[in-house]
């Protein structure tokens, strides 16, 4: 059994969670609910919990308050939201796990069984650091995510990313000091969580950041050359959104 902890202020979902977790997540115990930024704080020092459902939203604070005044982050953080907060592109970059309201149950067991499954894995401080260093970046400073790889995780800032070439199920990550990342993730999930920092899916296989791009070449076809000499074809649905993307960086 894994020690759980709930922080919720609302006291009918935090009922509710509670009833689904220990009815559906027979492997979690749900040893103590928290209604407050500073009764999450001391229930996290007192219990020493494996797994931790967060309200991210609570009248005397958030979630993230209370990750900020615990010391120690030797449990996996499940924030839950009644909306899509501002925050959760920070999550997502972090590789943190999150629950929208109302709290889907087939949902909340994936999520329940992926962090089981991660516990003698990976050590979530990781992950966590990363997720308050991205709420903290100063307006001009871009995220950092977080890549899993088969020998553990990464955290890699956007700006050292020059391209994502697809490779079957698999993503493969160039990076700037000429080092590459696999992932067992597709592109499809990149193209999804980049689209709003400079990087575009310019071909089936290949999403590139924008920001390095150094030229464009109109023959052959069309293709883009980046600032490491690589040569990517774009393909001919995606040259009006590329050079519409490329003339408002220019602008």
């Amino acid at each position: 059994m894994y020690k759980t902890i709930i922080v919720e202020d609302e006291l009918h979902s935090r009922e509710l969670l509670k009833s689904m977790v220990e009815t559906y997540c027979k492997q979690l115990d749900v040893v103590a609910i928290a209604a407050s930024v500073e009764e999450g704080v001391e229930a996290i020092k007192t219990h020493g919990p494996a797994i931790v459902f967060m309200d991210i939203e609570m009248q005397t604070g958030t979630g993230f308050d209370v990750l900020q005044q615990t010391t120690n982050y030797n449990f996996h953080v499940i924030f839950t939201t009644a909306y899509d907060h501002y925050a959760i592109k920070a999550i997502k970059f972090s590789a943190v796990d999150y629950l929208l309201k109302p709290i889907d149950l087939e949902e909340l067991q994936e999520a329940a069984a992926k962090a089981v499954e991660k516990i003698n894995k990976t050590p979530e401080h990781n992950n966590l650091n990363l997720l308050l260093k991205n709420l903290r970046r100063s307006p001009g400073e871009d995220y950092s995510i977080t890549l899993s790889t088969s020998d553990g995780l990464e955290f890699t800032p956007l700006t050292k990313i020059i391209r994502i070439e697809a490779n079957g199920p698999y993503s493969i990550f160039h990076l700037k000091d000429n080092r590459k990342i696999m992932v067992s993730k597709n592109l499809k999930e990149y193209e999804l969580l980049l689209e709003d920092h400079n990087f575009m899916r310019v071909h089936n296989s290949h999403i590139i950041n924008l920001s390095e791009v150094r030229k464009m070449v109109k023959t052959d076809g069309g293709y883009v050359v980046l600032k490491d000499d690589t040569q990517i074809i774009i393909s001919p649905k995606k040259k009006d959104e590329f050079l519409q993307r490329i003339n408002e960086r220019m602008v």
